[in-house]
């Protein structure tokens, strides 16, 4: 049964505009690898609401996707606690 999800995730803008792209890439190539990938919004650089590792801003984007594996986004947070650059993310279930 497939299972539609949202993940958002801000990347430290300190890392320039080719780390934000690679990093960008990395996350969409993943999700494009085990999932269908259904709307990308990309919010670019704000303000964050509060200091995270002494940065004041970042940069949003929203992924929804749909995936049979529901062990998928397990391994899509494992990825992102170990990539450097990501200050927050969140990946959500929608429906239900």
């Amino acid at each position: 049964m497939a299972r539609q999800y949202e993940v958002v995730y801000v990347i430290n803008p300190a890392l320039g505009d080719e780390g934000l792209a690679s990093t960008t890439e990395k996350i969409r190539s993943l999700i494009e690898a085990n999932a269908t990938e259904s709307s990308v919004e990309t919010w670019g650089a704000r303000r964050l609401a509060y200091e995270i590792e002494k940065t004041r801003e970042g940069f949003y984007e929203l992924v929804r996707f749909t995936t049979e594996d529901a062990d998928f986004p397990k391994e899509l947070e494992r990825v992102f606690k170990i990539t450097e650059g990501i200050l927050r993310y969140l990946v959500v279930r929608i429906g239900e």
